[in-house]
């Protein structure tokens, strides 16, 4: 596995089912330069976590958008597959009208760029924060039992967006709203002397 935090998100071209139902043959990450983007990977379509996952975020949409953060999810099915599953009814195990990018990798080429190819063949369970400049900022990577949690890539989108902004550090369990620190000696130690035991 690839640890690619301050490095540039690799980009890539590959087909993909766009929010609206249509087929896009050309899609590019970097065609979403200068937005935050969400890109999170998932083992296979028509499986067990993978649409509690995919409507977590379709859920949670209207947050990223509030935050300039485009959402792209990515898997090894073929786009044909995503577009069979976009119509599958949620009652059915489908993922319905998701608003958002489904990007087909059956080449793996994108798995294995990102460095998150489980030794079975599919991706690992991996999202990545990539920031308006194209660096990536914030990974995590699960095992295939493990579902994520969604509403931390949004704290972390708020977290870069306080630095950007402020300048200041983001402590540990920070939430939108609350007090940074200044990254020296006298911000950690007046931080810690205001808020020790409630970290």
């Amino acid at each position: 596995m690839s640890v690619l935090v301050c490095s540039p998100a690799p980009d890539f071209t590959a087909p993909a089912v766009m929010p609206d139902g249509q087929m896009n043959n050309e899609f590019k990450l970097s065609d979403y330069r200068g937005k935050y983007v969400v890109l999170f990977f998932w083992p296979l379509d028509f499986t067990f976590v993978c649409p509690t996952e995919i409507l977590a975020h379709e859920n949670r949409i209207e947050a990223f958008r509030e935050r300039d953060a485009v959402v792209i999810g990515v898997s090894i099915d073929s786009h044909y597959t995503h577009f069979a599953w976009r119509n599958t009814p949620v009652e059915k195990g489908g993922i319905g009208n998701v608003n958002f990018p489904i990007v087909s990798d059956i080449k793996h080429s994108i798995a294995k760029a990102y460095g998150i190819q489980h030794p079975e063949g599919v991706a690992l369970r991996a999202s990545f924060l990539i920031d308006k400049h194209g660096i990536v900022q914030h990974q995590v990577v699960n095992n295939l039992p493990l579902g994520r949690n969604v509403d931390e890539m949004i704290r972390m989108i708020d977290a870069l967006q306080f630095f950007e902004h402020n300048g200041e550090v983001c402590p540990a369990n920070w939430r939108k709203g609350e007090l940074g620190m200044k990254a020296d000696h006298e911000g950690v130690a007046s931080y810690l002397a205001a808020n020790a035991k409630d970290i």
